[in-house]
């Protein structure tokens, strides 16, 4: 995730608690299958003896800690509280304000403990480097999902999606047309970037669309981190990390981001517009998993069952995003039309990171990125 995810106020079911080092060690919480077996070894609801066993096995543990979801994501905080509600499980929600590799450093600290999170909303690249942590475990509703949005043996599964965008304040502003318009005397001081390309994917994939709106492509974007050194140097990028309160106070009037998350902004600030350039249209998914050290495996893994029903699915589309069985959920009549039409319109062929590309992409950034913009 990105700094910009915070904001957390909690809904009355959410409890929110911090990732404190010297939390000391939980016993395991002993939750066991239908067999007898280890939930941390589950990897289906059929091993619970169906859905109502999994209900069951959660329910005992009582509680679910998740980590870097802000309620201003992707309708994050109607997410939880239905949840929290729905089963009567306690959601503690640690750091709303962390990124995809704090999200990995968390669990790695705190292994062992009953602060560990038990479940990953990770960026591309910074997932498929820690497969390591994860835990298979295949929903119900996984044949509804696309191949190649999954891994095979669900150690990970995409989960919602959109397309980089520019969020800005219109009633302050020019019109946006493209990307290069950034470039002008006019955005001086105005342009930020959803976090730091190396850990965040929002942030990565706004150098990506940088780099094909001037000549590149996914497997090159030394012309995206050019981009942003030109607009360093020219005064025209912010250093701030945006969140809604920057933008609302006009503090980051010009907002680089996924178009589910500027889109949102359009409900607190009228004069907000997005700009989804389609000559440089790049699509993204974030990363579900498990984590295999979590305190709390049966929680985990109703959590992931709850995520990609048709109800949690619908939660995601309520927040503008893209939920990864749309398709499937709209040839079945079960997805929200109302919510579907309300989606930000694109054009244009998008471009999609392969799983190769996309380490690649994290490769050149490492390498270039601060020395770029520094």
């Amino acid at each position: 995730m990105t700094p910009s995810r915070l904001l957390a106020a909690a809904a009355s079911a959410l409890v929110v608690v911090g990732l404190v080092a010297c939390a000391p060690p939980e016993k395991d919480t002993g939750s066991q299958t239908a067999s007898g077996g280890n939930a941390r070894e589950a990897t289906s609801a059929s091993d619970f003896g169906g859905m109502d066993g999994l209900v069951k096995a959660a329910k005992a543990e009582g509680a679910l800690n998740v980590i870097a979801l802000p309620p201003d994501w992707a309708n994050y905080k109607e997410i939880i509280s239905t949840f929290a509600d729905k089963y009567g499980i306690k959601v503690n929600s640690a750091q709303p304000d962390a990124n995809s590799q704090d999200e990995i450093n968390a669990a790695n600290q705190q292994k062992g403990k009953s602060t560990a999170p038990d479940v990953f909303d990770l960026g591309q690249a910074i997932a498929l480097a820690n497969t390591a942590l994860f835990a298979p475990y295949k929903v119900s509703t996984f044949d509804d999902i696309p191949s190649q949005f999954k891994d095979p043996n669900g150690t990970w599964v995409n989960d919602y999606g959109g397309y980089m965008s520019v969020g800005y304040d219109s009633a302050k502003l020019p019109e946006i047309t493209g990307v290069n318009d950034l470039l002008r005397p006019e955005f001086k001081g105005q342009v930020a970037l959803n976090g730091d390309p190396t850990t965040a994917s929002a942030a990565a994939n706004g150098v990506l669309m940088a780099a094909i709106a001037n000549g590149g492509s996914v497997d090159d974007i030394a012309a995206g981190v050019d981009f942003f050194q030109r607009l360093k140097a020219a005064g025209n990028f912010v250093p701030v990390d945006p969140t809604p309160a920057t933008i609302e106070s006009g503090q980051t009037p010009v907002v680089i981001d996924w178009d589910y998350l500027n889109s949102a902004e359009t409900k607190k600030l009228p004069s907000w517009k997005v700009f989804v350039p389609s000559n440089a249209l790049v699509g993204g998914y974030y990363f579900q998993a498990i984590n295999k050290d979590g305190p709390h495996p049966a929680a985990a893994r109703l959590w992931q069952e709850f995520l990609y029903s048709d109800e949690g699915q619908n939660l995601f589309l309520k927040g503008l995003a893209r939920p990864v069985r749309a398709d499937s959920m709209e040839k079945a009549g079960t997805v929200d039309k109302a919510l579907l039409a309300a989606l930000p319109a694109v054009q244009g062929t998008p471009v999609l990171p392969t799983n190769e590309q996309s380490n690649k992409l994290s490769e050149y950034l490492g390498a270039n990125w601060a020395r770029a913009v520094s």
